[in-house]
């Protein structure tokens, strides 16, 4: 069932996210023979709800809307990672999702729901700059940062801004059809459903040693990428035994040397598809893979997609 849609309006709503939800959810379709859903804006402190950057949306309905609706959704607003909700919006979360409705947050609408018990024991994810703080905040929450949107039936949580809409379409879908969905994918201009997850938007800065020896190392490792590196070496870098190196380095990073060099080389790979020519053989031995085919499976397995579909969607129109 997927008739009576609401969105949840806290101060401070982001427009995009909200309008996501109101194009998939809140336009009456049905001369082009696609369902309506009888939709509505809930206002969960004041009837008169503060939006980004500093207009107002006024809406007559109050939380006890929500009681009949098959879908509640939750978009981002300011400083969600870290303010308190309202009691009796969690309240009604709890008991939609008790009687059998669903829940959709997106970005980090998914802190409502974990503040809501939610998200207890559940898959989920939310913004990839959130999803550390999103499983601080609640532990009982299984956070996987990598992906557009997580399905976790009765609550379906999505990533950031654009993923909303993956994760709108990705309901319609499985609830109405892909008829459906693509209709309103054609609609809005946007694919019906996006190739990889949201790993390929994800900065990786070095992280900051204390250690001078590990220190040196990463930048030098930096420089020699495409370089065949072995701990022994590595360590004679850092004038340390192997053992003492991959202890210090992983204290420092978090990671081994190798993960940590795999790393690197996809991130290298990513800025020279998005900045160069180079074929992918070519951006794979500059990078230390031994081949295109090398590349490609570590891409995949890093970021959940390809070297040529990034490259097609972070050079611009221009260059391509």
């Amino acid at each position: 069932m997927l008739k009576n849609v609401a969105a949840v309006l806290l101060d401070n709503v982001h427009p995009f996210e909200l309008g996501v939800v109101c194009e998939v959810f809140g336009i009456d379709r049905r001369s082009e023979g696609l369902p309506a859903y009888d939709f509505a804006l809930v206002a969960a402190e004041s009837f008169s709800v503060r939006a980004v950057p500093g207009f107002t949306i006024s809406t007559p309905y109050g939380l006890d809307r929500l009681e009949e609706a098959d879908l509640i959704a939750v978009p981002v607003g300011d400083d969600f990672h870290t303010r308190d909700f309202p009691p009796e919006l969690l309240e009604a979360l709890r008991r939609a999702v008790f009687r059998g409705a669903r829940v959709l947050s997106v970005c980090v609408g998914a802190f409502v729901l974990g503040a809501a018990g939610l998200l207890d024991g559940r898959r989920c994810t939310t913004h990839w700059r959130y999803a550390a703080a999103l499983a601080e905040r609640f532990p009982k929450a299984l956070v996987e940062p990598g992906v557009l949107y997580v399905d976790e039936d009765p609550l379906i949580t999505s990533a950031g801004t654009s993923a909303g809409i993956d994760a709108c379409l990705h309901l319609v879908r499985k609830l109405q059809g892909s008829e459906v969905a693509n209709a309103i994918a054609r609609r809005m201009v946007v694919p019906p459903h996006r190739e990889g997850g949201q790993a390929q938007y994800i900065e990786r800065p070095v992280p900051e040693c204390r250690e001078d020896g590990v220190r040196e190392v990463l930048a030098w490792m930096e420089l020699h990428l495409d370089q065949d590196l072995s701990v022994e070496q590595l360590a004679g870098h850092a004038r340390m035994s192997p053992r003492t190196f991959a202890r210090r380095f992983r204290q420092e990073t978090g990671t081994t040397p190798y993960r940590w060099l795999l790393g690197q080389r996809v991130l290298f790979a990513q800025r020279l598809l998005e900045r160069t020519d180079d074929t992918v053989e070519a951006v794979a031995a500059r990078t230390g893979f031994p081949n295109a085919a090398a590349l490609r499976h570590q891409f995949v397995r890093s970021l959940g997609t390809t070297p040529h579909a990034y490259r097609r969607m972070f050079r611009g129109p221009a260059r391509l």
